[in-house]
C-alpha cells in the first residue's frame, strides 16, 4: 500500500472516531408516547382530554395502581371508566395508554382460587401462576362451529333433571323474587359437579363481602371449591369492575371449552350487573332509555351469553353452559330485563314465593319453567320415568287449588290428588345435597308405580331415605348403565320395584301402616 493511500485511512479512521464520539455524547432521544390529563374525576369514571390515538376498551393506566378502560371516545374527551377506587384521583393527573386490552389470567392454576375480575388473587394464597391470559371481550364461536347439545348437565336437583332438564353448552335463566333460592339452584349444581368432569366458574356482582364469603366456605366444606374458580365484584367495589367481572368469568370457562373441556359458569346475578351498566352509561351522559337503561342493555348480555355453546369435534369438541340469575320484582317476569334475558337464553327456571312460603324447596314453579334444549340430552332413563310427570304434575297443581272450594271428588280424582302430595313430596329437597342418578331414578320409579300410595305423606322423606340407600347398596351397576345412556328394560325396572318395595316395608318402617 502506497504512502497516499496510508494516508488517506488514517483520516478515515480518524473521521469514524469523532462521528462514533458524537454519537455517544447525544442525549437519548425521547421516547413518544400518549399522555392525556385527568379533566373530571366522578364515582367509577373519569373524563381525560388528550389521548388522541386511544381504542375502544383499551386499558389505559393512571398514576399509581388505577386502572381504567376507555369506553366514550368523544371527539373533545375521552370518557374512561375507573377499574380501581378513585379516591386519589385528581384532575390534572397524567394518564397514558397501555396498548393493550383488558384481559384476564386462565388456566388450571385458577381452579380453588378467588380472584378479582382484573386477576388478582383475594384469598391470601399468594399470587397465581397462570402463563396464559385472554382478553375479557371475545367473538362468540361461528355458527358453524356449534354442535348440538346432546349431554346432559346433572344439576343433582330432582325438580330440574326429570322436570326440566340442563345439557352442557346450554344457557338456562334462573329467575325470581329476592331471597327465594336462586343462588341456591345454581350452587347446587356446582357442589354436583365436585367430583366430574365439568370444571365450574361462579361470578359473584354486586354481593355483600359476608354472602360470599358464605358461599366459599360452602364450595370448600362439600370439597366443591378444587374444582370451582371464584370471580368476585362486590357491592363496595368499583362500578366498572361489576361490569367486566361476568365477561372475565366467561373468558375463563372458555379456557376449558376451547382445550376440549366440559365447564359450566354461573352469573350471581345479571341484574347487579345491569344496574352498574346503567350507572356508568348515566354517568358518562349517555342517553338514557326504558327504565333509565342505556340502549344498548340487551346487547351487553347477549354478546356475553352467545358465547356459551357446545362446540364441534373438529374445533375441540369443549361445551361451555351458563347458568344466568336475574331478580325479579312482585313476580313480574315482564320487566325489561328479565324478557331481555328470557328472549336470549334457551329456557329459563322460575321460582314462586308461594310454593317458597310453604317451605316446597326447591321452590320450582314446573308450571313457568321450561327447558328448550335440555329434553334432547335427558338420559333416556329419565324420559322413561318421567316422561309424563311434568305434565301430570302440572294438573296435579291445578287440580288441588280447584278442590279447596270444597267441592265433593270422585274416586279417581281423590286418588290423583293423593299421588300428586307424594311426588311433590320426593321434589323437596334440601340444599347442598345433590342426589346421584340412580337414586333419583329410583324415587321416581317408586312413586310413579304408587309404592308411595300408602306412606303418609309426613313419611315420604323417610322412605325416600330408605330407597335410595336400598339402590345404592344392591344395584350399584344399574346406574353405570343409566349414566352411558342406556334406557331401563323392562327388568331393570322390575329390580328397581322390587328392592323400593323391600325397601319402604323394612320392619320399623310405620310407613305402610299410617293410612291404615
Amino acid at each position: 500500500m502506497s504512502s497516499v493511500e496510508e494516508d488517506l485511512q488514517a483520516v478515515a479512521d480518524q473521521a469514524l472516531s469523532a462521528f462514533a464520539r458524537i454519537v455517544a455524547d447525544r442525549p437519548p432521544r425521547p421516547e413518544v408516547r400518549d399522555v392525556g390529563t385527568v379533566t373530571q374525576v366522578g364515582r367509577g369514571v373519569a373524563l381525560v382530554d388528550g389521548l388522541p390515538s386511544v381504542r375502544s376498551e383499551e386499558l389505559v393506566h393512571f398514576g399509581g395502581d388505577v386502572l381504567g378502560l376507555a369506553f366514550n371516545l368523544d371527539p373533545e374527551k375521552v370518557g374512561v371508566v375507573l377499574l380501581d377506587e378513585s379516591e386519589d384521583l385528581e384532575a390534572g393527573g397524567d394518564v397514558r395508554r397501555t396498548g393493550r386490552v383488558l384481559d384476564v389470567p386462565v388456566g388450571e392454576d385458577l381452579l380453588g382460587r378467588v380472584v378479582d375480575p382484573v386477576g388478582r388473587p383475594l384469598d391470601g394464597h399468594g399470587p397465581l401462576r397462570a402463563s396464559e391470559r385472554l382478553p375479557v371481550e371475545r367473538d362468540a364461536p361461528p355458527i358453524v362451529h356449534r354442535a348440538p347439545v346432546t349431554v346432559p348437565l346433572q344439576t343433582g336437583l330432582k325438580v330440574v333433571d326429570a322436570l326440566i332438564p340442563i345439557g352442557r353448552g346450554q344457557r338456562e335463566l334462573i329467575l325470581g323474587d329476592r331471597q327465594i333460592g336462586k343462588s341456591a339452584i345454581a350452587i347446587d349444581t356446582i357442589v354436583n359437579q365436585r367430583r366430574g368432569d365439568v370444571a365450574c366458574v361462579y361470578c359473584s356482582i354486586g354481593q355483600q363481602a359476608a354472602a360470599v364469603s358464605k358461599v366459599i366456605a360452602g364450595f370448600r366444606a362439600h370439597g366443591a371449591l378444587e374444582n370451582c374458580a371464584v370471580v368476585v365484584a362486590g357491592d363496595d367495589d368499583a362500578p366498572g369492575l361489576r361490569f367486566v367481572a361476568p365477561y372475565a368469568a366467561m373468558s375463563i370457562g372458555e379456557y376449558f371449552r376451547d382445550q376440549g373441556h366440559d365447564a359450566l359458569v354461573v352469573f350471581d346475578d345479571l341484574t347487579r350487573h345491569a344496574r352498574a351498566y346503567r350507572e356508568l352509561s348515566l354517568l358518562l351522559r349517555r342517553p338514557p332509555g326504558r327504565e333509565a337503561y342505556p340502549g344498548d342493555i340487551f346487547y351487553i348480555h347477549a354478546r356475553l351469553l352467545e358465547r356459551a355453546t357446545h362446540l364441534r369435534d373438529e374445533h375441540g369438541g369443549g361445551s361451555l353452559t351458563a347458568l344466568p340469575i336475574i331478580e325479579t320484582q312482585a313476580q313480574n317476569l315482564s320487566a325489561y330485563i328479565p324478557t331481555n334475558l328470557i328472549s336470549i337464553t334457551d329456557g329459563q327456571i322460575y321460582l314462586s314465593p308461594g310454593l317458597f312460603r310453604k317451605g316446597l324447596m326447591p321452590a320450582v314453579d314446573v308450571g313457568k319453567s321450561v327447558s328448550r334444549v335440555g329434553g334432547k340430552t335427558q338420559l333416556p332413563a329419565y324420559r322413561n320415568v318421567a316422561g309424563d310427570l311434568r305434565l301430570s304434575y302440572s294438573q296435579f297443581e291445578e287440580l288441588e287449588a280447584f278442590s279447596r272450594f270444597g267441592t265433593r271428588l270422585d274416586e279417581q280424582t281423590r286418588k290423583s290428588l293423593e299421588r300428586g302430595r307424594r311426588v311433590r313430596q320426593v321434589l323437596k329437597q334440601p340444599e347442598r345435597s345433590p342426589v346421584p342418578v340412580l337414586e333419583q331414578i329410583a324415587v321416581l320409579v317408586a312413586v310413579n308405580e304408587g309404592l308411595l300410595d300408602t306412606v303418609a305423606v309426613s313419611d315420604v322423606a323417610q322412605a325416600e331415605t330408605k330407597i335410595r340407600k336400598a339402590v345404592a347398596d344392591k344395584l350399584a351397576e344399574l346406574g353405570e348403565k343409566i349414566s352411558n345412556r342406556q334406557d331401563l328394560s323392562d327388568e331393570d325396572r322390575k329390580r328397581l320395584i322390587s328392592v323400593a318395595g323391600e325397601a319402604i316395608g323394612e320392619p320399623g318402617d310405620g310407613g305402610n301402616d299410617a293410612d291404615a
